[in-house]
Order: C-alpha cells, then sequence, then structure tokens
C-alpha cells in the first residue's frame, strides 16, 4: 500500500517493504499490514483494539488483526515524526512535530494542541514517556546552549506547563519511559560508554535520582519498554559499533527483567531506526508490536 501523502524523511531501497508485526513472547510473529513507504513506530491502544503507526509526517490506526489503516487526523499538523505515545485512558494522543514541539490530539482525530514551550536557546522535542496517571510527559530534547549539541531528559506536565530537567550531561540519553508504578524512567545512555555510540539501557528515578545500569554487554541498546504488568523490558539491540539508532541495521529485540537479569533474544530481523521508538506493548503484555523492514533478494 502506498500512503496518500507527500512521502516525508527517509526511504526505502529498492525492493524493500515496512512490515508491521506482532510476536508473542515465544518468538511467534504474526504480520498485521505490509506498505511500500517506510512506516515506523506503532503503539498499542489502551483497549487492545489499535495499533497507531505514523506514515508520511501523519498517524494512522490499523487492527492488530490487520485490514486498512484509518488516517487520524492532525489538523495544522503534517509533519510529525515517530514519537508519539497514547493517554492511559485512551482519549489523546500525544505527538512530536519536525517543527520541534509537542501536540495533543483526540484518539479520534481533530485539531492540536501544542503543550511544549519556546525557548530562547534551542530546545528541539522528542517525546517518549507519559506517566501512568497520564499527567506528566517525558521527553528527550536537543539543546545547544553555548553551541554544542546536548540530548537530554525532561519531564513537561502533560495539560502545559514548565520544563522541568532530570540530566544535565554531554553525553547522548534516549527514549525515557516510565515504569508502570510511576517510580522508574528507563532510558538508554551513553554514559558508561567507552567508545561513542555504545548506549545501554539504565533507569532512573522518577526525579531523576539513583540512576542505575542495566545492561552491560558489548552491543548497542535502545529503546527500552516496560510492559503493562511490570515484568518485563522490551529494547531494542544493535551491532557493535553503531553510532546512534539508523535504520537498514540487523538487529535483535531483547527481553529483560526490569532489574536488567534474565535477558533473552526474542527474534532478530532487519530493522532500526522506527522498529520500536515507542512503547508497543498489547494491554495485557503478552505481545509486542514493532515494524521489520526485509529486503527482496
Amino acid at each position: 500500500m502506498s500512503f496518500p501523502f507527500p512521502r516525508r524523511g527517509r526511504a526505502l531501497s529498492p525492493g524493500q517493504t515496512s512490515h508491521l508485526e506482532v510476536i508473542d513472547l515465544d518468538g511467534n510473529r504474526g504480520g498485521v499490514f505490509v506498505a511500500d513507504e517506510v512506516i515506523e513506530a506503532p503503539n498499542w491502544s489502551p483497549d487492545g483494539n489499535w495499533l497507531v503507526f505514523n506514515a508520511g509526517g501523519q498517524l494512522f490506526k490499523i487492527s492488530p488483526d490487520g485490514g486498512t489503516p484509518e488516517h487520524i487526523v492532525t489538523t495544522g499538523l503534517d509533519d510529525l515524526n515517530n514519537d508519539h505515545v497514547l493517554s492511559p485512558d485512551g482519549t489523546t494522543i500525544y505527538v512530536s512535530s519536525d517543527d520541534g514541539h509537542l501536540y495533543a490530539v483526540p484518539f479520534t482525530g481533530g485539531s492540536v494542541r501544542r503543550v511544549s514551550n519556546k525557548h530562547q536557546t534551542p530546545h528541539h522535542y522528542y517525546l517518549h514517556g507519559i506517566s501512568p496517571d497520564g499527567e506528566t510527559l517525558a521527553y528527550v530534547a536537543v539543546e545547544r546552549p553555548d553551541g554544542e549539541r546536548m540530548i537530554n531528559i525532561f519531564t513537561i506536565p502533560a495539560a502545559g506547563g514548565p520544563d522541568t530537567r532530570l540530566t544535565g550531561v554531554a553525553v547522548p540519553n534516549d527514549g525515557p519511559e516510565y515504569s508502570p508504578d510511576g517510580k522508574w524512567i528507563y532510558f538508554n545512555s551513553e554514559l558508561a560508554a567507552k567508545a561513542p555510540g555504545h548506549a545501554q539501557v539504565f533507569r532512573m528515578q522518577a526525579d531523576g535520582q539513583g540512576i542505575e545500569q542495566l545492561t552491560f554487554d558489548s552491543r548497542v541498546n535502545w529503546f527500552p519498554h516496560l510492559s503493562p504488568d511490570g515484568r518485563m523490558v522490551a529494547y531494542l539491540s544493535y551491532p557493535q559499533g553503531t553510532l546512534g539508532h539508523p535504520p537498514d541495521k540487523e538487529v535483535l529485540l531483547r527481553l529483560m527483567s526490569p532489574t536488567g537479569s534474565a535477558q533473552r533474544e526474542l527474534a532478530a530481523f532487519f530493522g532500526g531506526q522506527g522498529t520500536i521508538n515507542v512503547n508497543s506493548w498489547a494491554p495485557d503484555s503478552t505481545r509486542l508490536a514493532f515494524v521489520s523492514y526485509p529486503l527482496e533478494g
């Protein structure tokens, strides 16, 4: 399927397709939808009835059983990136736009409300998490306070309000996401890296204190996602030496306990950027949605 909007961002290679898939905890995979353009970052709606993903700067929803995607109208915005989260009650989608701001839009579609603030120095918002009570958003900001690029973790009220800084370091941080009990924020970071790009999974208390490292391997680990029952963390593992979270890599989808133990491989496939940028657990914690990008031949 091709989407009726101008292509934005990266394009697929010749012969490449986007496969929206669902996988259970035994590694059994099922296809939901195939597109000949880039689709990314599926969320599962809290009622379990929909998968929400982005394509061409727009949002779409589709049944986990397949079918034809339905466009979610975001009036006034047509440049959404792949960072979006759903409110716990399922009524609102919070999105990141290429203009650097965060917005709220009804799940049914409609006019958007800007959540983020204007800053005198560069402060580009990338959304990743929402607190269990739906009141606070966790995001990373790309800053340039003195001309040096920095990527740190902040929170902001979902209703709008002041930004709260949780980290203030020179190394990159990304993917902040609340635990289901609201006590922790999980994220990936190069805090312990001995080589550029060697991100690992960490967690910290919701106020930014008590940082703990959870993975310690030679691979590059990104985007930790807590299962709704709080028993597992899914994350994306890149090959050693990867810089950032690029597309088109042989990646692993892994599981571990919330403290970093019991790590195991769930699936291996061609993917990366767009695969699981946001939390894609089913509400019953038995399945995950993700996007793979296989090449023919």
